[in-house]
């Protein structure tokens, strides 16, 4: 590692300059590094380009498995989800529930409102009332003067909803916030909203300043910061599946009556206990993950956004809900989601395009739709396999491959074992003995371990 003074002009460095100063100072055989990294650059020039603008400084691509989740079944409508993850039991669970429900009526989802939230934060040390009583009047310059940015947004449907003002002086000196509501259509709209609100946060400051009914504190009014914010509790999506208990059909020793309440118990849990709902919805949002990377859609986003809903009544909590009475199993999650499938990445990224063509090129609330199902069918699918068999032996079982390829089985050890291991327990070290065994010469089975 290098020591002292920090480099300068390093974004400058080509590419491959950037790669060999970094091979070169920070690894012991740079030769093989530089070899590496390099083979996974894309050969077709122009792609590699078209990636190598997502971020600053990129030396080589990070892959991840892209695959798919068919027959899934939303609103009627049949749809092969794609997702991008590195979990291997992901995609698996999240196939095999949505087969599970094909049969019993599919997923019902639908967009119970789509509102996003921009905030202008600004400091004034006079009495607020002056403000918020000529609040219609700032309102309506800030709208005037935002014109060419809001109309392309409004000729498609979206725009500037609400003002409202919120005072947090008494928590924080001199401090309120002007609160504002967007509709973004198609678009996920950060930039949008943010360019607004940088707009907006002028006007309001130089109108202010140049009107002296506001008094002499006109001078002192301030704006700290405008930006979007990623909790958008009114941009909310509902899925559920629901059948009559006995359809759900039997498990092992397990009646469909005692899964049912088995499966109820468990959400219960997780709506009073942090410590499990926290695991819980982590386990939704690898699928939710897992689509929303697919679609070139900003999942840091989506996360902060759902885990702040999760914790909105004071104590952090599932997302899933559940009930069973009347002879009914009903099952549904509800999540604010803030995603787009136009601007952004949605159609720069080669693959996400093709995501979204895959998907029938959706809407912004279809996407929602699709997104939410996933997250249900990823919990169904964990929480049924938590209280029957146990987690690990479904995970352990897709992990496998992971762990054979870490002890560098060969194409035959590897079927080999996945024959083995289809009824037996899997941890790395049965794997590890297993291949001694394989690997051991004729005669000598007798000394191993089995």
């Amino acid at each position: 590692m290098t020591k002292g003074k920090p480099i300068s002009g390093f974004s400058k460095l080509s590419k491959r300059g950037k790669l060999k100063w970094i091979v070169e100072n920070f690894f012991i055989d740079p030769e093989r590094v530089m070899k590496e990294l390099t083979s996974f650059w894309l050969p077709d020039q122009e792609k590699q380009k078209v990636l190598d603008r997502f971020s600053e400084n990129t030396i080589s691509n990070f892959h991840l498995p892209y695959g798919v989740a068919p027959n899934f079944v939303i609103n009627g409508r049949t749809y092969c989800v794609p997702m991008v993850t590195e979990e291997s039991s992901v995609v698996a669970a999240a196939a095999k529930s949505a087969k599970y429900w094909f049969s019993r009526g599919g997923f019902t989802a639908e967009v119970l409102s789509t509102k996003k939230i921009g905030q202008i934060h600004f400091i004034w040390p006079g009495d607020i009332k002056v403000i918020e009583s000529r609040l219609d009047d700032l309102r309506d310059r800030m709208l005037s003067e935002a014109k060419s940015l809001t109309y392309n947004m409004e000729r498609r449907g979206g725009g500037v909803g609400d003002f409202t003002l919120v005072d947090f002086s008494d928590q924080v000196e001199h401090t309120y916030q002007l609160r504002i509501s967007f509709e973004t259509a198609d678009s996920m709209g950060a930039n949008f909203i943010n360019s607004v609100l940088e707009s907006f946060a002028k006007t309001f400051v130089y109108s202010i300043r140049g009107n002296h009914q506001f008094g002499e504190d006109r001078h002192r009014i301030e704006v700290l910061m405008a930006i979007l914010s990623n909790y958008s509790p009114s941009c909310l999506v509902r899925s559920s599946v629901s059948c009559g208990i006995e359809e759900l059909g039997s498990f092992g020793n397990y009646s469909a009556h005692d899964l049912a309440k088995r499966f109820e118990k468990a959400i219960n849990i997780a709506r009073v206990d942090p410590y499990r709902a926290t695991t819980h919805n982590k386990g939704i949002f690898n699928g939710i993950d897992a689509v929303v990377l697919a679609t070139a859609n900003d999942f840091r986003a989506v996360e902060a956004n759902g885990h702040a809903y999760a914790a909105r009544s004071g104590s952090y909590q599932s997302l899933t809900q559940c009930t069973v009475g009347d002879g009914k199993f009903t099952f549904w999650i509800e999540l604010p989601l803030s995603v787009g499938t136009i601007g952004g990445l949605t159609k720069l990224h080669p693959l996400a395009k093709h995501s979204l063509e895959l998907l029938g090129n959706p809407t912004a609330k279809e996407l929602m739709q699709i997104i939410a199902s996933m997250g249900l069918a990823q919990n169904f699918a964990a929480i049924k396999s938590l209280i029957t068999t146990g987690i690990q032996q479904g995970h352990m079982q897709m992990h496998l491959v992971n762990i054979l390829s870490h002890l560098q089985a060969s194409e035959a050890e590897i079927k080999a074992a996945l024959k083995h291991f289809a009824n037996q327990t899997v941890s790395q070290a049965a794997v590890r003995d297993f291949l001694c065994i394989l690997r051991s010469p004729v005669g000598d089975h007798s000394s191993s371990r089995g």
